[in-house]
């Protein structure tokens, strides 16, 4: 059993950065391949990024590729987001997912744990 809570979101200005955080309670953290998704309303959960659980492989959407960045401490059991260069369309709940030795590649159907959300709201 792992239970996520996610941290760091918030309002910013257009251009901004946020850093989101995601700490892992449970055994076996750098098993699991660890994801960052959002939703917004009425649309579907999508995969902004994810880091393999051997920490080799990330993987991004290409609507944030070169801005943001997916890392990992297994030490502290947790798995971060930077966001930089926030624009409008970012705004979502973000969540965090984890995959037992999962595919950095999989869609959110493979997770097995998810996170409450945290909401990101960029102004221009």
């Amino acid at each position: 059993q792992v239970q996520l809570v996610e941290s760091g979101g918030g309002s910013v200005q257009a251009g901004g950065s946020l850093r989101l955080s995601c700490a892992a309670s449970g055994r076996s953290f750098s098993s699991y391949t660890m994801g960052w998704f959002r939703q917004a309303p009425g649309k579907e959960r999508n995969l902004v990024a994810a880091i393999a659980w051997s920490g080799i492989t990330t993987t991004y959407s290409d609507s944030v590729k070169g801005r943001f960045t997916i890392s990992r401490d297994n030490a502290k059991n947790t798995v971060y987001l930077q966001m930089n260069s926030l624009k409008p369309e970012d705004t979502a709940v973000y969540y965090c997912g984890a995959d037992l030795y999962g595919s950095a590649y999989a869609g959110y159907k493979a997770y097995d744990y998810w996170g409450q959300g945290t909401q990101v709201t960029v102004s221009s």
